[in-house]
């Protein structure tokens, strides 16, 4: 079977951007490409059994496709990815097990069980227990199934990159798609809210949070790859992916790929040699040049209402009271929840309805941490106990995922801005609990010897 994770990454950068182009002129294509990649998934992580990482490949994929899919109408139900990620690691964890020592997690997906009673004890009358249930906890056992497989799980660092470069290929696809459907964008933004024209029409936080995602494995790739032609389409696609999550107006995605990226760099310089060290300098010099360029342009492109998004001011210039943008509301009234609830909270997915109740407006929340304390009371800090703690213990013994800070990153800082609403922050909390593996230095040597030899580059003896 091909593997498509294999193929030269021009020619994967190349396939989806043409993707996308099929997309904008004929929409139903998008249908038959997430069906068949689907297929083939389940085909890998069928076929290859107790052998190889498919259902980590399967749910990499698939966790960067959620929000163009969503913004396509694609998605046969709105959570499907989740659960598609949930059976793919099933699948997986039947075929290959697990670890003893991921029982943590076990634990974790027990702690939720309460809100799920307390809610079916609250919920309004003409509400749908399981439809409010499922949506707000689907999420949190995403994530619990993920780790659950991936936890301690050996991944070969080399086939860790290969998932990574092809999870690149759906935010190519997001990023095209928004360059060819968005107005000009002088005249889509007007003020400095988060702007769903520039969005694809779809939400501007799930969209600026994909495209940071691909921002941070683009700057990745750049800094280790030692390959030209690589390393400029990975130039072309962070600063196309950057602008773009500019334009959104949403700045907790663009900010969380900052945070990312600055941990990727903190570990590499730490961990990495002093003439590696030094590599870095050229490379991060021309990113940076590339970002002041990219920001002016944007600015002029946006009459500088960019810069008074960032400066958290308002279209004439006047500083904004609330700096989270109506998120702060929401949260004191989940922490007024917990204060009133503090044992099991208010059952799950109660928060809306509870905030209907105190003010009268329905609002679903921004932040799974004030979420959990809420409708999980001190069961919920328990859990997040469990979540942070547990990776962080493991890193002590183990130190070998470079992308561990980031990843972790990742899934807390969106977590924070964006709740749980789609796949990714489980699915690449569980990347960070991969125990990563690289050749020892007698088979990097004997690689390298065979290769010399392959190509006569080794003086005949």
């Amino acid at each position: 079977m091909i593997k498509l994770e294999k193929l030269p990454y021009p020619l994967l950068i190349i396939a989806h951007a043409i993707a996308a182009l099929l997309v904008v002129v004929l929409p139903f294509t998008i249908q038959i490409l997430f069906y068949a990649m689907v297929g083939y998934f389940a085909w890998r992580i069928f076929s290859a059994r107790d052998k190889g990482n498919e259902a980590l490949l399967a749910c990499c994929y698939l966790a960067t496709f959620e929000v163009f899919l969503r913004m396509t109408n694609a998605l046969f139900f709105y959570e499907m990815i989740k659960y598609l990620v949930i059976l793919f690691m099933l699948v997986g964890i039947a075929f290959r097990g697990f670890s003893i020592r991921s029982i943590p997690y076990v634990i974790y997906l027990l702690l939720l069980v309460p809100s799920i009673i307390v809610a079916s004890q609250n919920i309004p009358l003409g509400e749908s227990l399981r439809t409010a249930v499922a949506f707000n906890l689907s999420g949190p056992v995403t994530l619990g199934v993920v780790a659950i497989y991936a936890y301690q799980r050996k991944v070969p660092f080399k086939q860790l990159n290969d998932i990574l470069k092809f999870g690149i290929g759906p935010i190519v696809m997001l990023t095209v798609y928004l360059f060819l459907v968005t107005p000009d964008i002088r005249d889509a933004v007007t003020n400095t809210a988060s702007n769903f024209a520039t969005s694809g029409g779809y939400g501007p936080n799930q969209v600026a949070t994909a495209l940071g995602l691909g921002m941070f494995f683009c700057f990745a790739r750049f800094l280790l790859i030692k390959n030209l032609t690589s390393n400029l389409i990975d130039i072309v696609l962070f600063l196309g992916m950057t602008f773009r999550g500019w334009v959104t107006f949403s700045r907790g995605g663009v900010f969380t790929a900052a945070l990312m990226i600055v941990a990727f760099i903190g570990v590499l310089i730490f961990f990495r040699r002093r003439s590696f060290r030094l590599s870095f300098v050229p490379k991060i010099t021309i990113l940076a040049i590339g970002l002041a360029i990219a920001w002016g342009f944007t600015s002029l492109a946006t009459q500088g209402l960019i810069d008074k998004r960032y400066a958290n001011q308002d279209a004439a210039g006047r500083a904004k009271a609330d700096l989270s943008t109506g998120r702060e509301t929401l949260i004191s009234v989940e922490l007024e929840a917990f204060i009133n609830h503090p044992i099991v909270g208010i059952g799950a997915g109660q928060v809306k309805y509870y905030r209907a109740r105190e003010d009268g407006i329905v609002a679903a929340s921004h932040n799974e941490t004030s979420r959990l304390l809420s409708e999980h009371g001190s069961i919920g800090i328990l859990s997040l106990m469990v979540l942070i703690f547990t990776p962080l213990l493991y890193r002590l013994s183990n130190r070998n995922n470079i992308y561990f800070y980031a990843f972790l990153i990742f899934w807390l800082a969106t977590i924070n801005h964006s709740a749980m609403r789609i796949a990714a922050p489980a699915v690449f909390y569980g990347f960070a609990l991969l125990h990563v593996t690289y050749p020892s230095r007698a088979l990097k040597k004997t690689i390298q010897n065979k290769w010399q030899r392959k190509y006569n580059l080794l003086p005949q003896t």
